[in-house]
């Protein structure tokens, strides 16, 4: 089992499962403290990467289009500290990172792990009920249906159209996009038969906007639960390319000679070493 345990919190990947906690330290982000633990299917991981920076660097996971609610509705938008899928590894951790990160990257190899889009959600959407607030509202849902209250910061039109709900059946779509330069950041729902909205979205009865939270506090777990909720197109699926023996063969073979420099550098003890080096063995074999 691979495992990588730093202030931003743990990741463990033990071959069929990533798990993700996320740190205790009170810098983390309220959406990753809202979501909690999630445990990530090998069959929804597209890819994983270590992504090195001058003060450190990054540990993150790339899910594939329709496994996730989550990712599908922030779209690659989230970014540190809110992305749950991404983990900041300390400068002296490094190695560790990068471990971990080809850990994951050689088990999707061999077993020969789609990438494409899903046909279902692989992993669970935010339980309801589940509310967040961020600028001039309140955005709640039960699973039934959406309601928006508005904060002492909404503007004349929303105090005077009063708290909107409306039920699930009847909402269209779910759009959520982050707080950018002057643009506001939103989280809007669009209604079925009303016309596309013309107005700004601090004055969108349909829409909760903030213009300081970059990432508006928890409001894109409410969208992701409610997205999950809706009727989803089917992706078409193209066919998935199948790699040779010989392919996965030079994988094992390329991934046992960069354990034994990460074990002969220090990064990895004899006992991670030996465990590390049965585990590919075992891959091969299944293979």
């Amino acid at each position: 089992m691979a495992e990588i345990a730093v202030p931003d919190g743990l990741w463990t990947f033990n071959g069929e499962v990533l798990r993700i906690v996320p740190g205790s330290d009170k810098d983390v982000h309220e959406l990753r403290r809202t979501l909690g633990e999630v445990v990530v299917p090998l069959a929804a991981i597209a890819g994983m990467t270590y992504e090195p920076g001058r003060k450190g660097g990054h540990v993150r996971l790339r899910l594939r289009k329709g496994a996730d609610a989550l990712s599908d509705i922030v779209a690659g938008l989230l970014a540190p500290p809110a992305d749950p899928y991404r983990l900041a590894v300390p400068k002296n951790r490094a190695g560790a990172g990068e471990y971990f990160a080809d850990e994951v990257r050689d088990t999707l190899l061999v077993y020969q792990t789609p990438s494409g889009p899903c046909e279902d959600y692989l992993l669970p959407p935010p339980p309801v009920p589940i509310s967040a607030t961020a600028g001039d509202g309140t955005a709640l849902f039960d699973g039934d249906r959406v309601r928006l209250e508005w904060t002492g910061f909404a503007s004349t039109d929303k105090e005077k159209a009063g708290s909107q709900e409306f039920p699930l059946s009847d909402i269209a779509g779910v759009e959520w996009k982050p707080q950018s330069g002057m643009a506001y950041g939103t989280l809007r729902f669009r209604i079925k038969g009303e016309r596309p909205v013309q107005q700004p979205p601090q004055k969108d009865t349909r829409c909760v906007a903030w213009g300081i939270q970059r990432f508006g506090g928890a409001t894109a777990l409410v969208a992701a639960a409610v997205l999950a909720r809706l009727p989803r197109d089917v992706p078409e699926l193209p066919p998935a390319p199948v790699p040779g023996s010989d392919d996965v063969h030079d994988a094992v073979l390329r991934r046992l000679a960069e354990l034994g420099e990460l074990h002969r550098a220090g990064v990895l003890t004899d006992e991670e070493f030996t465990a590390a080096k049965q585990a590919v063995i075992r891959r091969l074999q299944e293979s």
